[in-house]
């Protein structure tokens, strides 16, 4: 369950202050709000409990017990609008307006390959299929694809069990062909690479099937 979406009223306008303001204590809080100090401190003891706040001591240069500060944590951007997929639409179809599909093609090939190279410098010496298929799904992760290798009898699968760029995917196909190509090319020639099921097609989740060539003599 995202933790964002228990935030009350009280808690709401606690938060949207500190966007505003940044850092404050909580008699700075109080005194924004109109309410006095017992009556902000539940709430930010509950905005806490959620990780959306943290708080430090700070230093006033006086004696006596210094302050409370209180700031956004990194979680609570999930309350705030977030536009990023719009943003990365708009801005392929700003590509293919002005330069084409080639254009955008070669934009997207130049992608694979700065992310090839990536890839491939994590590699340890002399990497097999499998671990070539580990460090990639590694990769993945990071990205937030969710990303897992399992092992279904001779045969290696990736499984992406989720799709952080989905919108992008939908509205350029390009990205989810270069994809495997990009897989293909990672793993490489000691096995084939093969999409069986693809979030795009109605499926819940991507799935590569890795089937590693047999060694010849």
């Amino acid at each position: 369950m995202d933790e964002t979406n228990d935030v009350g009223a009280a808690q709401r306008r606690i938060v949207d202050h500190l966007k505003r303001s940044g850092s404050c204590t909580t008699a700075a809080i109080a005194e924004t709000l109109g309410v006095t100090t017992q009556a902000v401190r539940p709430p930010l003891a509950e905005l806490e409990d959620l990780g959306l706040v943290t708080s430090e001591l700070l230093s006033t240069g006086t004696r006596g017990r210094p302050p409370i500060g209180w700031s956004l944590s990194a979680l609570a951007i999930g309350l705030f609008p977030d536009r990023h997929s719009d943003l990365t639409i708009e801005l392929i179809r700003a590509v293919r307006a002005a330069v084409g599909d080639d254009g955008l093609l070669d934009v997207l090939v130049e992608r694979d390959r700065v992310q090839h190279e990536i890839i491939s410098s994590a590699f340890p010496p002399d990497a097999d299929v499998a671990t070539r298929a580990e460090v990639l799904a590694g990769h993945r992760r990071d990205q937030g694809y969710m990303a897992e290798v399992v092992a279904d009898g001779e045969d290696l699968l990736l499984i992406e069990h989720h799709c952080p760029v989905c919108a992008a995917a939908t509205e350029c196909q390009g990205l989810c062909r270069n994809e495997l190509d990009l897989f293909q090319r990672v793993i490489g020639e000691g096995a084939e690479v093969e999409r069986t099921e693809h979030l795009l097609s109605g499926d819940e989740r991507c799935i590569y099937r890795i089937r590693v060539s047999p060694v010849r003599n």
